[in-house]
């Protein structure tokens, strides 16, 4: 069966153009042209993500996002966005939304992060379109190799994670994450102390590499930063400057 995709952007010739190329590249579309449209149609027919223009008049995406989340709607949010500003994203990001791309994109692009949210939530062995099986995981040790154990805790600089649950907490403080927020700090605590470069967290956690201009995982562990640290406590998340990021207590 292919995987369903709900699509909502006001703007009539960019939602024929995603439309016709997602069902070539072998998703199945269901098209809207505003919010309230998008918001009926994801309760009548729960898609397996959710392609949401911000800028849409009356209900707009963002709205539509923090409206399916706070009904525990947990479907794979993607964002289009002219608005390139570090606050814009990060609002998009406080909403609910998963990952965003911003305007004028390439398809490739929005399609290479469709398979990488739908990765996250696709049972293990199952590929989304245009992707094999085998594809790389969001998250996972490093080191580790063949079948694994499912793990239900971890834990590592006064971090615990509880992964069945989808839980985290800073000592008795518990974090509200988003999805990718949550798989980023998973990969950083599983390999803390170990300082992972931009391409291999690009790789683990969206299955693609966005290239030296992308801001999205600057804003990503930004984001994770502000929900992570306390006043009077070390700062957890290190930038190690030309290299990436490593998870510590200093």
């Amino acid at each position: 069966m292919p995987q369903t995709v709900l699509l909502a952007e006001d703007d009539r010739a960019i939602r024929h153009a995603l439309e016709r190329a997602l069902t070539l590249e072998g998703y199945a579309v269901t098209a809207v042209a505003d919010g309230v449209e998008a918001l009926a149609q994801a309760h009548r027919n729960p898609p397996d993500v959710l392609v949401l223009d911000v800028m849409m008049p009356g209900i707009d995406g963002l709205q539509v996002c923090r409206v399916l989340r706070a009904e525990g709607d947990r479907t794979p949010i993607l964002m289009l966005t002219a608005l390139v500003e570090t606050a814009d994203r990060i609002a998009g990001l406080d909403a609910g939304a998963d990952d965003y791309v911003v305007k004028p994109f390439d398809v490739e692009e929005v399609f290479a992060r469709l398979r990488a949210l739908l990765r996250r939530t696709s049972p293990v062995g199952a590929g989304a379109p245009g992707a094999g099986a085998g594809s790389p995981s969001g998250s996972g040790d490093l080191a580790a190799k063949g079948p694994q154990v499912p793990e239900r805790l971890v834990e590592a600089a006064g971090i615990r994670m509880d992964l069945q649950a989808r839980r985290v907490w800073r000592g008795a403080r518990e974090l509200e994450l988003t999805r990718t927020e949550f798989e980023l700090l998973e990969l950083l605590v599983r390999n803390a102390g170990i300082v992972l470069d931009h391409s291999t967290i690009y790789d683990r956690i969206w299955g693609y590499d966005f290239g030296p201009g992308s801001k999205n995982l600057a804003v990503y562990v930004g984001y994770l930063r502000r929900k992570l640290d306390e006043p009077d406590a070390p700062q957890l998340i290190h930038t190690v400057r030309g290299v990436g990021y490593v998870l510590r207590e200093d």
